[in-house]
């Protein structure tokens, strides 16, 4: 008996070498040191108190009274977390989901048909191929280039533009680069989407966690473009900014996403009742979380302090493990992950098979991420003290000693 499945993505691929030996490890039940824990709940458990989800339990839960858009109080809410950091959002422009992935996902529906393009910044998180193939748009990777820190290569993503591109992917700061658009970055990508008349999707998740800036002499950044500053205001692209709980308050059980909606009119009200379209369709928010949504942001401060000075003091941990070294810290000017630049005598593959198995030490190859040359390390700036002290200096044993 067989039953035909869609072709969409690579079913029953085996394992990559990596994860392969990591399950065969974990099943041996070897104790492994984690490099890349980033759930905030498992590395940081101290910071969540047992009240703090005692709002998700009101009274009013039990009414079912969908809407396309999100509750009212929920995206009141959000609005006035982007007031705190200095961003005027009206909630009649914020569409609620139950996470980036699906906002994405929504996205993609919105201006792709099938063979449709969508281009993505590489290095970043293996996310968005997955979806681009779940909804049958094809994704094209543009590259991030390095000269002392990660930017857009403007000339090489306008080169890659065809009349079939449907929307650009801008992660701000990037996953696993850390790098912020700078107003120079967003003025060109704003003028290219505007131009070719395609939107930018703008993933702002990490936006919170910023780092200061290793290289104020490439210009201000910015921490979000949910509203333009004057010079870019009156760029006319259409724009979809794209956060939620799970980095903004480090709350990735919770599932509530947000897009904030934002360009010209009529243009930027079109997309968004074609958006609310889609989220009719699916209603996927909970009850409980949009009630409870006010609530949780009120907390935002203390768990975004908690978490902020976790991953400050893990980014100085390798700094000063590192110095001097054969390993590079490179720069970080926001979110939650570190990048190692790490000597090319062994493959970076072998390296972190070698890490496994002799150290018992799990580190992300940089190819999990799409880098596209040398040698690479990805490790989690959320990681206990102890661990990634006692990580870093088994990294630099093993490289000292291969």
């Amino acid at each position: 008996m067989s039953v035909h499945f869609s072709s969409r993505l690579p079913w029953g691929r085996p394992p990559n070498r990596v994860s392969a030996k990591l399950q065969a490890l974990k099943s041996q039940g070897v104790s492994l040191l984690d490099l890349t824990v980033s759930n905030p709940t498992r590395a940081l458990p101290d910071l969540y108190p047992q009240t703090l989800l005692s709002s998700l339990s009101s009274p009013q839960a039990l009414r079912y009274e969908p809407s396309a858009q999100g509750a009212l109080t929920a995206r009141e809410s959000i609005a006035r977390y982007y007031q705190d950091r200095g961003y005027t959002v009206d909630p009649q422009h914020i569409v609620l989901c139950a996470s980036t992935s699906e906002a994405y996902a929504w996205l993609f529906q919105l201006f792709g048909n099938p063979g449709d393009q969508v281009l993505f910044p590489e290095p970043s998180y293996p996310l968005l191929p997955l979806l681009g193939q779940l909804t049958s748009v094809e994704t094209v990777p543009y590259p991030l280039r390095f000269d002392g820190r990660f930017h857009q290569s403007l000339p090489e993503l306008g080169a890659l533009l065809t009349p079939h591109s449907r929307a650009i992917v801008v992660v701000s700061p990037n996953n696993p680069t850390g790098n912020y658009l700078r107003q120079a970055e967003a003025a060109g990508l704003l003028g290219m989407a505007a131009a070719r008349n395609i939107p930018l999707l703008i993933d702002e998740v990490f936006s919170d966690y910023a780092f200061s800036d290793p290289c104020p002499q490439e210009g201000p950044r910015l921490l979000s473009l949910c509203q333009l500053p004057s010079p870019l205001a009156d760029i006319p692209a259409l724009r979809f900014v794209l956060s939620g709980f799970s980095k903004v308050l480090g709350l990735p059980q919770l599932k509530l996403g947000w897009i904030v909606v934002a360009g010209p009119e009529p243009l930027r009200s079109l997309a968004q009742d074609r958006l609310e379209l889609i989220a009719d369709t699916f209603l996927s928010v909970g009850t409980p979380i949009q009630l409870a949504a006010a609530d949780l942001l009120a907390q935002r401060t203390t768990l975004t302090a908690g978490i902020s000075a976790r991953i400050s003091a893990s980014l100085q941990t390798l700094k000063t493990v590192f110095a001097d070294t054969m390993v590079s810290v490179l720069p970080v000017e926001g979110g939650w992950y570190a990048v190692l630049k790490v000597p090319t005598f062994v493959p970076e593959e072998e390296l972190v098979l070698r890490l496994l198995d002799d150290d018992h030490l799990i580190v992300h190859p940089g190819y999990f991420f799409d880098f596209a040359a040398e040698s690479y390390l990805v490790v989690s700036l959320l990681c206990p003290p102890a661990d990634l002290a006692d990580g870093a200096a088994r990294l630099l044993h093993r490289l000292e000693n291969v």
